[in-house]
């Protein structure tokens, strides 16, 4: 088994991470290049959560792919536990791979619906562990306490849970191994308004009391606000905006990152934001904009936009890509 995180270096350390589709439209035309990710840079310690916002299209989900050792990066480096993952031999990858969990947005389409809970939770431990019989359904009881489902329960399938009960089920098979970082993507938009709450302080209680780490990928920036340490601003596969949730979220600095805390909707009027609207639709990866990426839909923007592409630096304490700061 891989050794437990060490409190010295990061769960997970990201440095120029790409990641590039090549695309071929017919062998008389000249193979293309999607750029899904473009250059991403972050550190996440144990314990912490970074939250991943952005558009459709931005990259989140080719960032998790990575993140969780699907796929392998076309360039830079991902470090895991302390270990590069490049050049990796196929044997300690595996290993490694066990201490990166997801959970995915729809919780249904994610669990065989020809097992049972406790079929569903046991499988990780067949496969992942050498524990005998009695010692994996005493660790299947324990997730399911952790999460909040009750013992009886154990014999029952995917559809005879509700969809909050089927998260917690997602979210216990993902503990099971007791990873070091749980990639969560969009773990709660497919739940009522009343059950996105509960899955959201489970996370956090879990995260209290095992230390995980969490890549919080979401949309929903009343959900970010409420569970991350850092965030993390995508546009284009690359990063505009990186900072604390409290500078992130009280100072914005890069007009995508103000335009999405717009549109951001509050109950409280004190907190309330005058509407940036954001022209046009995000541009195509085959063919990004010259410059800086956001520079066509930007209120901002001038001419040294469309000429130079920003490079991330620090101001203030937070990182950010715009020449306008």
């Amino acid at each position: 088994m891989v050794a437990p995180p060490s409190p010295v270096h990061p769960v997970l350390d990201a440095r120029g991470l790409q990641k590039h589709y090549p695309l071929r439209k017919g062998w008389l035309r000249a193979p293309q290049t999607v750029r899904a990710l473009d250059g991403v840079d972050f550190t996440l310690r144990a314990g912490r959560t970074l939250a991943v916002v952005g558009e459709s299209g931005c990259g989140k989900t080719t960032l998790a792919r990575l993140l969780t050792l699907i796929e392998q990066p076309t360039a830079g480096t991902l470090v895991v536990d302390g270990r590069d993952i490049t050049g990796m031999d196929p044997q300690t990858h595996a290993l490694l791979r066990q201490r990166v969990q997801i959970v995915f947005q729809n919780p249904f389409s994610s669990l065989n619906p020809r097992k049972t809970l406790a079929a569903i939770l046991d499988e990780p431990l067949i496969i992942n562990t050498g524990q005998s019989v009695a010692e994996r359904r005493e660790r299947v009881d324990t997730l399911m306490r952790q999460v909040g489902l009750r013992k009886e329960q154990a014999d029952r399938f995917p559809h005879m849970f509700s969809g909050g009960q089927r998260q917690r089920i997602a979210i216990a098979r993902a503990m099971a191994l007791n990873p070091a970082v749980v990639i969560a993507d969009e773990p709660v938009s497919a739940l009522d308004v009343s059950i996105q709450a509960q899955i959201l302080n489970l996370f956090m209680d879990l995260q209290q009391a095992f230390g995980t780490a969490y890549v919080f990928i979401s949309h929903n920036l009343s959900v970010v606000e409420h569970v991350a340490h850092e965030v993390l601003v995508m546009y284009l596969g690359k990063v505009v905006e990186f900072g604390t949730r409290q500078s992130v979220f009280a100072t914005p600095l890069h007009p995508y990152t103000q335009a999405l805390l717009s549109a951001s909707p509050t109950l409280d009027p004190a907190l309330q934001r005058k509407v940036i609207p954001i022209q046009g639709e995000l541009p195509s990866p085959l063919a990004p904009p010259s410059g800086c990426a956001f520079h066509p839909r930007c209120p901002q923007a001038v001419s040294r936009c469309r000429d130079e592409a920003p490079q991330l630096r620090d101001v203030g304490g937070q990182r950010v890509a715009c020449h306008r700061v």
